[in-house]
C-alpha cells in the first residue's frame, strides 16, 4: 500500500512538473516567434525592399537602427531618414527642415512599413506590453492570441492603437494579425499572412488585408469573423526585392 502511494505521489509530482513545464507566458512566446523568424539575425542585419514604388532599408546594428525611405515625386529624388537620432529629411540630397507635426507624420509613415515587413520582430521594444489573451484554433491549427498595446512613455505618437497576434503553437510562427488604429478617423485591420520565404535566415511575410463591417468589433473576435467569411478584402500587402546583408 506505501509503495503504491509512493508511487502515485512520484507520477503526481512528475504531471505537475510537466504542466508546469509548457505554461509559457506572452514574453516566452513572443521570444520564441522571433527566434523562428529572425534566427538571431535582425538585429544584425542590413535589409532593403520596394514596398509601392518606395524603396526601403533599414540597418541595424549594435542597438543602433536607421530606416530609409527613398522616392521620386515629378520633381525630386527624396529621401526619409529615421534613426536613434530623429528623423530627417533629404530633397536632391539636401537636408531640409520641416515643421514638427509634418516631421512625426512622415518618421511614423517610415516606421510603420519596416515594423510591419519584419514581424515579429519589434513586438520586444521596451515600451511593448504584452498579454496571453488564450488560444483559438483557426483553419484547424491552434494558436496563441497576444495582445500587445504601448506604453505612451516610447510608444510613438500612435502609442493608443491596439494589435493582437496569432502565434502558431505548433512551430511558433506568425501566421495572423490584427490591429486599431486612430489615424485618418480610425479603423480595424486583419492580416492573414502567405508567402512566407526565408532570406538568408531571416523570415519575410506578405499579407491578405481585411476589414469588419463595423469598427465595433473585438480584436479577438476577428478570427472569428475571418473563418465566416463575415471579413471585407481590402489590399495585399506585398514587400518586393527583398534582400539581407547580415552585419558582423
Amino acid at each position: 500500500m506505501m509503495k503504491t502511494l509512493y508511487a502515485l505521489i512520484i507520477v503526481s509530482s512528475l504531471l505537475s512538473c510537466n504542466s508546469s513545464e509548457k505554461k509559457l507566458t506572452a514574453q516566452d512566446i513572443i521570444d520564441k516567434a522571433i527566434t523562428v523568424h529572425c534566427n538571431g539575425n535582425c538585429e544584425k542585419s542590413t535589409v532593403t525592399f520596394k514596398f509601392r514604388d518606395k524603396i526601403y532599408k533599414s540597418i541595424k546594428a549594435d542597438g543602433l537602427y536607421q530606416y530609409e525611405r527613398k522616392f521620386s515625386d515629378s520633381i525630386n529624388k527624396i529621401k526619409d531618414v529615421l534613426s536613434n537620432t530623429g528623423f530627417k529629411r533629404y530633397i536632391n540630397d539636401s537636408l531640409v527642415k520641416l515643421p514638427d507635426t509634418l516631421a512625426t507624420t512622415y518618421a511614423n509613415s517610415v516606421n510603420s512599413v519596416h515594423y510591419f515587413a519584419q514581424l515579429p520582430y519589434g513586438l520586444n521594444a521596451p515600451a511593448a506590453k504584452k498579454e496571453l489573451l488564450g488560444e483559438t484554433t483557426i483553419k484547424g491549427k491552434t494558436y496563441y492570441e497576444i495582445g500587445v498595446t504601448f506604453r505612451e512613455e516610447g510608444g510613438g505618437s500612435d502609442y493608443e492603437d491596439t494589435f493582437v497576434y496569432w502565434i502558431n503553437k505548433a512551430d511558433f510562427s506568425l501566421d495572423y494579425l490584427a490591429y486599431s488604429f486612430a489615424e485618418n478617423g480610425g479603423g480595424i485591420r486583419f492580416r492573414e499572412a502567405y508567402n512566407k520565404r526565408i532570406i538568408n535566415n531571416i523570415t519575410f511575410l506578405d499579407y491578405n488585408n481585411y476589414k469588419p463591417e463595423t469598427k465595433d468589433v473585438d480584436l479577438k473576435d476577428l478570427d472569428t469573423l475571418f473563418e465566416a467569411g463575415k471579413l471585407q478584402f481590402v489590399s495585399k500587402i506585398e514587400t518586393e526585392d527583398v534582400k539581407v546583408l547580415l552585419n558582423k
